[in-house]
């Protein structure tokens, strides 16, 4: 008997899969993030835990971000405090792309220990979640904010926690970080309502019999099979749901690490300030110096150049 071929690797990383199960009413997303992850971690040389932060914080980005259905679009995840040793955490997704940055105290996150809790991390801190939209036929974005404490034992469980507080969308989220490997899955899986009445959606109750089904199957969902690179997201998806009546494929999403910053965009974001304010700006030796905190570069810019002839 011929073997099978191997699992094409590549084409299972850094990708988002979305699906719906239209007998329950349910859709969701899988990511899984590798090389991509790298070169964004690679940028900032972070301790492990803020390291295995931001990958979390990455991989639900990308989970969201997926959702987006107008190209223009995007999400932006924050989650910050005021007392916490994380004060300043920031993901964003825009046509695929993911960038993320964290600002924490090295020295407080010493005294925390190897593994610390998102407690730990954040004390009592806050989740935005912002969906940016284009609005047809204008050139604008139409902004739309969730906020929510940063509550449960990960990002994943506050996420979810903003789906049932903000949207009242029953939702589950999953994700695992293989530390080894350098790779990052994730699960997202909704309850969508069917109608209103009154104030409660129809099939929209996190006790309803179609949500405690699909819930129960994504639960059984394993690290290890979130973050294998051999293992095809829609596999897994069929692995998982390969008994309901419909298990609808949609399409894919190909990830990639997207900063903006380059120095033409930092010269036309310098050049609408006022000579005189670019003038307060620059150093001694005439260069106005931009740090772009996601990719961590720095561009000097002669402020000589932005001056009009």
């Amino acid at each position: 008997m011929a073997s099978s071929p191997a699992p094409d690797t590549a084409a299972s990383m850094d990708t988002a899969l979305g699906f719906a199960l239209p007998a329950r009413h349910a859709r969701g997303r899988l990511v899984r993030l590798g090389p991509v992850l790298d070169t964004i971690l690679a940028a900032h040389a972070y301790p492990a835990p803020i390291a295995r932060l931001l990958a979390e914080a990455l991989t639900v980005t990308a989970l969201l971000g997926a959702m987006l259905k107008e190209a223009g679009g995007q999400l932006t995840l924050q989650a910050q405090t005021e007392a916490g040793i994380v004060d300043l955490l920031v993901c964003d997704y825009r046509g695929g792309e993911l960038r993320g940055y964290v600002r924490f105290d090295a020295d407080r996150l010493i005294e925390a220990g190897v593994m610390p809790s998102l407690f730990a991390l954040f004390g009592k801190g806050y989740l935005a979640i912002t969906f940016d939209q284009p609005v047809p036929g204008k050139d604008t974005l139409e902004r739309y904010q969730g906020i929510v404490p940063l509550e449960g034992d990960s990002l994943a469980d506050a996420v979810a926690h903003y789906f049932v507080q903000s949207e009242q969308i029953p939702s589950l989220v999953r994700v695992a970080i293989d530390d080894a490997g350098h790779v990052a899955g994730g699960l997202l899986l909704q309850h969508l309502p069917e109608g209103e009445e009154g104030r409660d959606r129809l099939h929209a109750r996190l006790d309803h019999p179609e949500w405690e089904h699909v819930r129960l199957i994504a639960e059984t969902v394993k690290a290890g099979e979130l973050t294998d690179p051999d293992l095809p997201l829609d596999d897994l998806l069929w692995r998982l749901f390969h008994e309901e009546d419909e298990v609808r494929v949609l399409a894919s999403v190909r990830l990639a690490r997207g900063c903006r910053c380059d120095p033409d965009h930092v010269r036309s974001v310098l050049a609408r300030f006022a000579s005189e304010e670019r003038a307060a700006m620059a150093d001694d030796d005439g260069f106005i110096r931009v740090d772009c905190e996601f990719c961590s570069r720095a561009f000097p810019i002669a402020a000589a150049e932005l001056e009009q002839p």
